[in-house]
């Protein structure tokens, strides 16, 4: 019997503006929503020990979605895009994907 599985990112952020990336949030959260989108985990880090990226990181999160194909949707959405340039692009020095992964529902 197949089991229902996400489709879960683990990004890392290096965000610069905290009032701007949560108004982000508030702007994308709806449309993030609607395409049945949610945030698994979310966390301000202090220390990073070893990374890999050329930036800080500062935050990390893990955002899930139903499969790639409404992944890709919402990140190539209209409305998505114009909140992300609004807020999150001059809130946010560096961005990157850490993994991409499957978590079978519970």
């Amino acid at each position: 019997m197949p089991t229902d599985r996400s489709l879960d990112v683990l990004v890392g952020l290096n965000v610069v503006d905290e009032d701007l990336y949560a108004r982000y949030r508030a702007g994308m959260m709806p449309i993030l929503e609607r395409y049945r989108g949610l945030f698994r985990h979310d966390f301000r880090i202090a220390e990073v020990l070893r990374s890999e990226v050329s930036h800080p990181v500062n935050r990390l999160f893990v955002i899930s979605f139903p499969d790639a194909e409404t992944r890709d949707a919402f990140f190539e959405s209209d409305e998505y895009l114009d909140v992300r340039r609004e807020f999150f692009e001059p809130a946010v020095e560096g961005a990157t994907i850490l993994a991409t992964y499957h978590t079978p529902e519970d």
